[in-house]
């Protein structure tokens, strides 16, 4: 068992990259609970207490106006606004700082998310093109980050670091063409007004953050005008999450080595009065030196990396399953066979089943074949080809496209039941082919 002074060693930023992948398995298994509780709940006797909840009114009247959503819109369009907000500071900090950071590191990860976005699409568009499920051409283009992570950590020490970080980068690639397909492809009408207001806001949103306004009160109500002016606009609201991530420095504001200049400077002063014997509460030289030495310890952190870790727990532990269990609740009946052996659940499982590895290994050999990138230290050409099969785990990101891409029920019962079916398959071929190029354990 760790010492008193060992626990207090440990750093809250160190081992960052373990942190995430750790709190990504964790996540997984709540996704994978709800997901299971949500079928099982959607297909019992007690179906209609599940569709009444989710179609609950909440809201807000003042005056003579009402603003209310029912509590799978709130789920939909509120709460994933903050699991698009880490998304954005996770594509953020891996652009400025990341595996995404140089045409070096990012020319593999980003050459396979295409692949993997591309190849996808195009088998489902083989399968349903001019047909009633043509829309949902972006559903097989996402990447679960958290299950396929989840899956990814059943091997523990197997895995190279190198592997990990390569879906990562890639899953993180995935999400930032994701949400490109959202707001170019799935967005109806566009109200120039509204998205105004949404510009000038994060306008004003982004001087607030960088320079640092301790009122948090104000930051918050920028981003919720942000957010219902998004809203208002006919942009799906959550990409207000990515909006915002963007104005969030990743960069600290105050060097290291500053940090330590001025921390010495106070602490000097604060080892003088200790000779006075006062207690701290009443001598305000010694109060004032170490809330200066508080404050630049705040600002020689990075706004977005303490985001993430706030957050990120938040979206992996709370949001996430909530939105498993408000949105893989399907009605199987007895006609699952039927609606699988349809052209938009084949086209869904093709692409994520066979497209998704099909297009990482074809776009990451052409990088590597090119010279413009290379495999990860300790990778195989197998691992890739495991890495891409998990990759096909598209469930969060393809769930909430379906929602997009269609109103007829029929065709999101089919694309639900099509993304299961997709995501479970990729998900067991994944672990048979890693099982088989992973190194064995000593």
């Amino acid at each position: 068992m760790a010492s008193s002074s060992e626990r207090s060693q440990k750093k809250p930023f160190v081992g960052y990259f373990e942190w995430f992948v750790h709190s990504e398995v964790i996540g997984s298994i709540l996704l994978l609970a709800c997901t299971v509780i949500a079928l099982v709940w959607a297909n019992s006797p007690w179906a209609g207490v599940y569709d009444d909840l989710l179609h609950t009114y909440i809201g807000v009247g003042w005056n003579d106006h009402i603003f209310k959503l029912s509590l799978h819109h709130w789920i939909n369009d509120g709460l994933m606004v903050i699991f698009f907000f880490v998304v954005g500071l996770e594509i953020k900090r891996e652009l400025v700082v990341g595996e995404l950071s140089s045409f070096d590191k990012a020319s593999l990860p980003v050459a396979a998310a295409l692949g993997g976005m591309v190849v996808p699409a195009l088998f489902f568009v083989a399968l349903n093109y001019g047909g009633d499920g043509a829309r949902g051409w972006g559903i097989p283009m996402a990447t679960d980050i958290a299950f396929a992570l989840g899956v990814l950590a059943i091997f523990g020490k197997r895995v190279p670091l190198g592997l990990k970080v390569f879906l990562t980068a890639l899953a993180i690639a995935d999400d930032l063409g994701a949400v490109a397909v959202i707001a170019l492809f799935y967005t109806e009408k566009i109200h120039v007004g509204a998205l105004a207001v949404a510009v000038v806001f994060l306008a004003l949103l982004y001087p607030v953050v960088r320079l640092r306004v301790k009122r948090r009160g104000i930051v918050l109500a920028l981003m919720v005008v942000v957010w219902l002016a998004v809203f208002a606009s006919g942009v799906h609201a959550t990409i207000a999450g990515i909006l915002l991530a963007m104005v969030i420095p990743v960069r600290p504001a105050l060097s290291l080595k500053q940090f330590i200049l001025d921390a010495e400077a106070f602490l000097d002063r604060a080892k003088n009065r200790i000779q006075s014997g006062s207690c701290i509460v009443t001598d305000r030289e010694q109060l004032d030196a170490v809330e200066a030495i508080h404050v630049r310890a705040g600002d020689a952190l990075p706004a977005g990396l303490m985001l993430e870790h706030v957050l990120h727990p938040v979206q992996v532990w709370v949001i996430l399953p909530l939105f498993a269990l408000a949105n893989a609740g399907v009605a199987l009946g007895g006609n699952v066979g039927e609606i699988l052996a349809s052209p938009l659940a084949l086209g869904i499982i093709a692409g994520l089943v066979v497209g998704k590895p099909l297009g990482i290994i074809l776009m990451s050999w052409m990088v590597v074949r090119s010279g413009k990138g290379r495999l990860p230290e300790g990778v195989t050409w197998a691992q890739v080809a495991g890495a891409g099969c998990l990759a096909g785990i598209g469930f969060t990101m393809s769930l909430f496209v379906s929602d997009l891409a269609f109103d007829n029920e029929v065709l999101i019962t089919a694309a639900k039941i099509g993304i299961l079916a997709a995501s479970l398959s990729s998900g067991i071929i994944g672990y048979v082919v890693l099982s088989k190029a992973l190194p064995r354990a000593e």
